[in-house]
């Protein structure tokens, strides 16, 4: 989402079976909450009350967005690496799911 919106391309993300029948502006406007919604620091992120104030406003004027804080490379397309399956999850090692490192979560896979 990130790369697009920076590309100028937003409506790119959009489902094909969408065909025409959306509102660019509403989307592009969507989008950029989203976007918005991730920002590294939290101080720049909307509240929930910003949020439904924008999406109801048809004019409402949004700041641009800065770079999320996790941007997955486009090598893995997001995407976490195959480690075959395990039968028991005692034994299965836990991957971080975190491309960049960043983030603490772990995934233990069933």
């Amino acid at each position: 989402a990130w790369k697009l919106w920076k590309d100028e391309k937003p409506l790119e993300l959009l489902n094909p079976a969408l065909r025409n029948d959306y509102s660019r502006n509403e989307v592009t406007k969507c989008i950029q909450l989203g976007l918005l919604c991730v920002q590294e620091d939290p101080a720049d992120r909307p509240t929930m009350a910003t949020i439904v104030l924008k999406l109801n406003r048809h004019s409402a004027k949004l700041p641009m967005p800065k770079q999320p804080a996790f941007v997955f490379d486009s090598r893995t397309d997001g995407r976490m690496p195959d480690k075959g399956l395990e039968s028991d999850q005692s034994t299965t090692q836990s991957m971080p799911s975190s491309i960049n490192e960043v983030s603490i979560t772990e995934l233990y896979p069933r």
